[in-house]
Parts: C-alpha cells; sequence; structure tokens
C-alpha cells in the first residue's frame, strides 16, 4: 500500500472509529453559546460601561446640537475603589460636561456643564461666571437674548425663579449664600447649560448629587439636522419618486463634520 493510501485509511479510521468520552455538542448549542456570550457582554457594556443619548434641547448649543448622538462613557466618574486599577476613574472637574440624572425627576436625563465643584463660591456677574471671586474662562457660551433677565444674569442675587423646583431650591438655597456667593456642599455640582440664555440648570432647580452623574460625552457618533428633513410643499404622488425625495432629504440632513467628534 502507498503512502498516500496508508493516510486515507487513517483518515477513514478515525472518523468511523466512535470517539472516546461523550458525544460532541451539536452545531446549534455552540451557535446559541456564541449570542449569549455575545448578549451579556453587551448587556455588561450599556449597563457599566457606554450607553447612547440623544440630545433633544438647544441648551448646550453650539457644543451639542439637537440631533447629535451621544456615546457617553459610565465609566470615568465611578467611584468603585475595587476597579481602580482597571479603569480610568477621575474626579469632576470645572468645565466637564456631564450627563446626568434630573434631581428634581430622576427619570429624566439631562446634559449640562460643570461650573463649580464642592466647597466652591459661585455667582453670576452679568452673565458670566465667578468662583471664589475669579471669573471663570467660558468662551464656549452662547448669549443670544436681547433682554437682561435679572435672575439669570446676576444669580443669585437676582432673585429665584417662580416654579414650584424653584421655590424649593430658593429655601435651600438661601441657607447657603455668603456675600451674594453660593456655596456648593459636598458631593454636589453646580451645572449650566452653554447656551446661557435658553438652559434649564442649576439656576433654576438646584445641584446636582454626584449620585445622579451617569457620565461624560464620550463622542458623537451621529448627527442629523432635523431642519433639513422637513419636506416642503406637497409630496410626489408616485411612490418611487417620494422614496427618492425620503432618502436624498436623509442624506442631506447628516452633519458629517460632527460625527465622531468629541464634546469639549
Amino acid at each position: 500500500m502507498t503512502e498516500a493510501g496508508t493516510e486515507e485509511a487513517v483518515v477513514a479510521t478515525a472518523a468511523s472509529s466512535p470517539p472516546d468520552g461523550p458525544a460532541p455538542a451539536p452545531r446549534g448549542f455552540y451557535s446559541l453559546q456564541s449570542l449569549a456570550g455575545t448578549i451579556v457582554i453587551a448587556i455588561f457594556v450599556i449597563t457599566f460601561v457606554v450607553q447612547a443619548f440623544q440630545i433633544p434641547s438647544e441648551s448646550m448649543e453650539k457644543t451639542l446640537l439637537i440631533g447629535d448622538y451621544l456615546l457617553v462613557d459610565k465609566a470615568h466618574y465611578g467611584q468603585s475603589r475595587a476597579w481602580n486599577w482597571l479603569l480610568p476613574y477621575r474626579p469632576i472637574h470645572r468645565q466637564d460636561i456631564i450627563v446626568f440624572r434630573y434631581p428634581v425627576n430622576p427619570h429624566q436625563h439631562f446634559v449640562k456643564r460643570v461650573v463649580a465643584v464642592p466647597g466652591d463660591r459661585v455667582r453670576l456677574v452679568d452673565k458670566h461666571v465667578y468662583v471664589d471671586g475669579v471669573r471663570q474662562n467660558d468662551a464656549y457660551a452662547v448669549f443670544q437674548a436681547t433682554w437682561h433677565d435679572n435672575f439669570r444674569d446676576e444669580f443669585p442675587d437676582g432673585g429665584f425663579y417662580g416654579e414650584p423646583s424653584s421655590r424649593d431650591w430658593f429655601r435651600q438655597a438661601r441657607k447657603l449664600i455668603e456675600d451674594g456667593e453660593l456655596i456648593v456642599p459636598e458631593d454636589c455640582y453646580f451645572v449650566l447649560g452653554d447656551n446661557r440664555d435658553d438652559s434649564y440648570d442649576s439656576r433654576y432647580w438646584g445641584f446636582v448629587p454626584r449620585e445622579n452623574v451617569v457620565g461624560r460625552p464620550l463622542m458623537i457618533y451621529w448627527s442629523m439636522d432635523r431642519d433639513n428633513l422637513a419636506m416642503a410643499g406637497a409630496l410626489p404622488s408616485d411612490k418611487l419618486s417620494h422614496l427618492t425625495l425620503n432618502v436624498t432629504q436623509w442624506l442631506n440632513g447628516l452633519r458629517w463634520h460632527r460625527m465622531l467628534r468629541i464634546p469639549q
């Protein structure tokens, strides 16, 4: 018998001989196992590492726009010492942009910029932020209103807004005001929107507790200008033209220059 014949006989014997030990699991089992592993990893990532959010309002313009879609890094500000060796945890600093659960209604998520951290003495003078008497660099801020709102622009000296949540906030805040400055308590943050004239923020409802902080925006992974998606006039009568128009408007609405941008 030739060497080739011997090799073929060995292969055939190995294939036909009963294997030692238990029979192998069917292929479907391994596919199901792989799918389950993928789901577990995805749940872990969504729960502990990143989460997707959409920007619904103008309060952070021009840093974040309506129609921006964010990936939020939920591990960046983590507090678990057991994981410090693995994940790059760090404290929250002034000028950081954070995503947090709205203190008045924790089911809602807000995104704002931190302007004062625990122990800071904060006030607004002529719309600009002062911390411990020093004016902060707020070149990112946008001022669009043509009128002067005493409450908003001279906080806390300008009084407090009239909504119920603001009245509760006033009762809390007046205990923390000294010499016209608001003292930020431990484990709390004072946040503002970059669009200062159109932001519902700490001036109106108070501090963000540390426990409410979800994370920081990691990147803008998708961005769409919804104004470009509104169709003007009558739609074409035939379905193909209608579909073509929708696809064209959808492509025109994409803001490619904002995608994969890191908000700062």
